[in-house]
C-alpha cells in the first residue's frame, strides 16, 4: 500500500500497491481508508453499512468499470440519498466536534457565530432568544434539523433555534446554504442547520460545572452505555445567570436521550429532547417596554429506522410540541400571551442503486396547529380550551397539513457527479394544486485536487402563524400573505492539498412575496408584508494545517459579501428584519497547542449590518433613525486536557465592545468564565 500520514498516529491508503511488505505497515496502526474500488466495495460487504449514513460513505459509478474516488469521512445533508461530502455539487460547511469544543460557547447558536455565511443576532446571552439566517434571508427563513429531523417551529422563528442538546453531545454542526425544498421540504428557504449527536462506542460518563461573570453557573452530566449492537447516551444540562444586561436573568436546562440500535436487518434510532427556559426579556420586542418577561418549553421525540436490503427503505416519525409564555410587564397581566404549537410529522424515504446511479424517491406528510390567545382564527366561547398553570384560556386555533412529495436522481461518476430532483407539494392553507420546486446540483472533480460545483433551486416558505396573526398596538399582522417563493443559484470552486483548503463560492438568490415586518412611517405601525427581494453575494473560506509548525493546530479564516435589491416602488420607513442583513461578515478562528495537553482557541469576528433602529433613551423615543454600526468582537479559550480531566477558562467580548444585534437591545460586555469536567 501506498502510505500518505494525514494525522498523527493515523494512516490513510488511498490506493493499493500489492507490495509484499504492504500489510506489515498497518501492524499496530489506526488506519483510515481513503479510498477503495467499487469491486472491493461491493466484495467486502460494505454496500449495505454505507446506507446507513454513518461516517464512510461508498461511491457508486455507472456500467461495470473499476474506478477509484476518493472517500469523504461523513455523509452530510447535502442530498436525499447519503453521498460523500467530497462529492456534492452544493456547499455545505461542517463544524467538526472539535472545533465546537475548542470555542469559546456554550450553544450551538455561539458555534454558528464563527460561520461566515450565516447571521447570528441575539437578543440575551448564551443563546437565549436567537434569530439565524443565511446569505441575506431572516430568521423565518431557516430549517432547523436535529439528527435530521425537522424541529422547525411554525410558530415564530424566533424560538426554533431552542436545541435541546450540550455541546458535547455534538459530533458536528452541518451548515447547508441555499434553498434546499427537495431535500428538507418547505421549511428550508435561505439554508438549512443540522445538528448531529455522537455516536460512541464504549461506555462512559462526564460532568462538567462551571462558574464565571454576573452570577453565571452551569452544569452538565452524560452518560453513555453502548455494545456491539447499541449506543445509548443521556444528557443533561442546566445554566443559569442572573445577566450582563439590565433585566436579562435567564435559568434554562436540557434533557436529551439518543439510542441507536443495529440490527440484522434494519438499524433503528430513538431520540427524546426536552427544554426548558424562563428569562428576563429586556427591550426583545418593544423598546417602549424595558421589564418584558418570557417563559419557553419545548419537546422533541422522534423515532427513524433504515432497512439494509438493496432497496433500502428508511421511514420516521417525529414531534414537536412547544409551548411559549410571555409578559409585556414582568409578573403582570399587561400584554401577557399564551401559545401551544403541535407539529406532528412523517417520512418515508427510499433509495437504490442501479447502473444508471442512485435513485431516490420519498413523501413527507406534516401537520402544524397552534392554540392562542391571540395567533390563530376566534374560537367559540363554548370551545375555549383552559391553559394549565393559568388563569386563562385558549381563545383562538390554527391548523394547516403539508404534503410533500420527492423525486431525486444522483449520477456519480469519477469526476463528474450530477444530482436532480423536485419536490411536489400541496398545503391545506393556500388554495391551489401541487406546486413543482426543482433542484439541480452538479461538480466536477479535476485531477489537480480542485472541485468546480454549480446548483441551482426553487423553493417556497409558508408563513408562520405569527406573520398571519399577531396583533398589537405597535404590530399588525396580514392574513392575506402569500408563501415566500425563491430562485437560488450558486457556483464556486473547492481546492483541497497539503495543508491548505479553499472554498470559494458566488450565491445569488431572487424572491419573490418575501415577507418583512416594516413601517411606511415614522409615526405607523409594523406591517408584514410581501415584496420582491434579491440578494446576492460570495463567500471565502480558507484552512491551514498548521500542526507543521511550532504551538500552532489550524488557522480558519473566512469571508463573505452580501448585497441586496428590492424590487419595490413603496417608500419603507423602517425594515424589522429582512432589510437588516450584514453587509460584510470576518471571522478568523486560530487554535493552537502551547504544551501536548494545553491548547489556546482564538475567535475573532467582525461585522456590518445595514439597516437601522428607532433611537430609544429612558423607555421614550426620540423618533431618530440610527444606522448599526459595525463592530468587532475577540473570544480565547484556554484548555487543558489530562486523561480524565479537562480544566478551561474562557473570556468572551475580551475587548469589551458595546455592540447590537438588534437595536436598543444592548450585547454584553467582557464575560469570563471557567470550568472543569470529569470524564469516567
Amino acid at each position: 500500500m501506498d502510505r500518505i500520514p494525514k494525522t498523527r498516529g493515523v494512516l490513510t491508503f488511498r490506493r493499493f500497491s500489492r507490495k509484499s511488505y504492504a500489510l506489515f505497515k498497518c501492524l499496530g496502526r489506526e488506519v483510515r481508508i481513503g479510498v477503495l474500488s467499487v469491486a472491493i466495495i461491493v466484495g467486502s460487504g460494505l454496500q449495505q453499512a454505507l446506507a446507513q449514513q454513518e461516517d464512510v460513505s461508498m461511491v457508486v459509478t455507472s456500467g461495470d468499470s473499476v474506478s477509484e474516488v476518493e472517500l469523504s469521512e461523513v455523509d452530510v445533508v447535502g442530498s436525499r440519498a447519503p453521498i460523500p461530502f467530497g462529492l456534492l455539487g452544493r456547499q455545505v460547511n461542517v463544524i467538526s466536534s472539535k472545533r465546537v469544543e475548542n470555542a469559546a460557547a456554550h450553544t450551538v447558536n455561539d458555534i454558528l457565530k464563527n460561520a461566515p455565511g450565516v447571521d447570528v443576532r441575539q437578543r440575551g446571552q448564551m443563546g437565549i432568544q436567537t434569530d439565524i439566517s443565511i446569505h441575506g434571508g431572516t430568521f423565518d427563513q431557516m430549517c432547523i434539523l436535529l439528527n435530521g429531523i425537522n424541529i422547525t417551529n411554525p410558530h415564530t422563528g424566533h424560538l426554533a433555534a431552542d436545541f435541546p442538546v450540550n455541546l458535547s453531545d455534538i459530533a458536528r454542526v452541518e451548515i447547508v446554504e441555499g434553498a434546499a425544498a427537495r431535500l428538507f421540504g418547505t421549511s428550508s428557504f435561505s439554508g438549512a442547520v443540522n445538528v448531529v449527536s455522537k455516536t460512541d462506542t464504549t461506555s462512559h460518563g462526564s460532568v462538567s460545572v462551571s462558574g464565571g461573570s454576573y452570577g453565571y453557573f452551569g452544569a452538565e452530566a452524560s452518560g453513555n452505555i453502548s455494545n456491539a449492537h447499541s449506543d445509548n447516551r443521556l444528557s443533561f444540562g442546566y445554566h443559569r445567570s442572573d445577566g450582563a444586561t439590565t433585566n436579562s436573568d435567564f435559568d434554562r436546562y436540557n434533557l436529551f436521550c439518543h439510542s441507536r440500535n443495529t440490527l440484522r436487518v434494519v438499524d433503528f434510532s430513538f431520540q427524546a429532547g426536552f427544554s426548558s427556559q424562563n428569562y428576563g426579556a429586556n427591550t426583545f420586542y418593544s423598546a417602549a417596554y424595558p421589564d418584558q418577561w418570557e417563559a419557553n418549553r419545548r419537546l422533541i421525540v422522534s423515532a427513524k429506522a433504515i432497512t439494509k436490503s438493496r432497496f433500502h427503505l428508511s421511514p420516521a416519525f417525529y414531534w414537536v410540541r412547544s409551548w411559549d409564555h410571555f409578559q409585556l410587564i414582568r409578573n403582570s397581566c399587561k400584554g401577557e400571551n399564551f401559545h401551544c404549537t403541535n407539529v406532528y410529522g412523517a417520512t418515508l424515504n427510499s433509495f437504490f442503486d442501479w447502473v444508471g446511479g442512485r435513485t431516490t424517491v420519498g413523501f413527507e406528510l406534516r401537520n402544524e396547529w397552534i392554540l392562542s390567545t391571540n395567533l390563530g382564527k376566534p374560537l367559540e366561547e363554548s370551545r375555549y380550551i383552559g391553559i394549565r398553570g393559568a388563569d386563562r384560556d385558549y381563545t383562538c386555533r390554527d391548523e394547516r397539513t403539508n404534503l410533500s412529495l420527492y423525486l431525486e436522481h444522483n449520477i456519480l461518476l469519477e469526476r463528474f457527479t450530477l444530482s436532480l430532483g423536485a419536490m411536489a407539494n400541496r398545503n391545506s392553507g393556500l388554495k391551489q394544486a401541487f406546486q413543482i420546486y426543482p433542484g439541480v446540483d452538479m461538480s466536477y472533480r479535476l485531477p489537480s485536487n480542485w472541485r468546480i460545483y454549480a446548483s441551482w433551486n426553487r423553493a417556497l416558505r409558508m408563513p408562520t402563524f405569527t406573520d398571519l396573526y399577531y396583533k398589537s398596538p405597535t404590530n399588525q399582522g396580514n392574513i392575506g400573505l402569500k408563501p415566500e417563493e425563491t430562485s437560488t443559484f450558486q457556483t464556486g470552486v473547492h481546492f483541497n492539498k497539503g495543508v491548505v483548503d479553499v472554498r470559494a463560492q458566488a450565491f445569488l438568490c431572487k424572491g419573490k412575496e418575501m415577507i418583512d415586518w416594516v413601517m411606511y412611517t415614522a409615526e405607523d405601525v409594523y406591517h408584514s408584508v410581501g415584496f420582491e427581494l434579491t440578494n446576492r453575494g460570495f463567500d471565502l473560506l480558507v484552512d491551514f494545517d498548521l500542526r507543521s509548525f511550532l504551538f500552532f493546530e489550524t488557522l480558519r479564516v473566512g469571508y463573505t459579501w452580501i448585497d441586496q435589491k428590492r424590487y419595490d416602488s413603496q417608500v419603507i420607513y423602517k425594515s424589522n428584519y429582512a432589510l437588516e442583513y450584514l453587509r460584510n461578515k470576518l471571522v478568523v478562528n486560530l487554535e493552537q497547542r502551547i504544551l501536548s495537553s494545553l491548547t489556546v482557541a482564538w475567535s475573532f469576528r467582525w461585522q456590518e449590518r445595514m439597516g437601522s433602529y428607532i433611537e430609544y433613551i429612558n423607555g421614550g423615543s426620540t423618533g431618530r433613525l440610527v444606522p448599526y454600526r459595525p463592530y468587532s468582537q475577540l473570544d480565547l479559550k484556554v484548555a487543558w486536557h489530562g486523561r480524565h480531566l479537562l480544566l478551561f477558562t474562557e473570556a468572551t467580548n475580551l475587548m469589551d465592545k458595546r455592540y447590537y444585534d438588534y437595536g436598543n437591545i444592548p450585547q454584553p460586555g467582557l464575560q469570563l468564565r471557567a470550568g472543569v469536567t470529569v470524564k469516567m
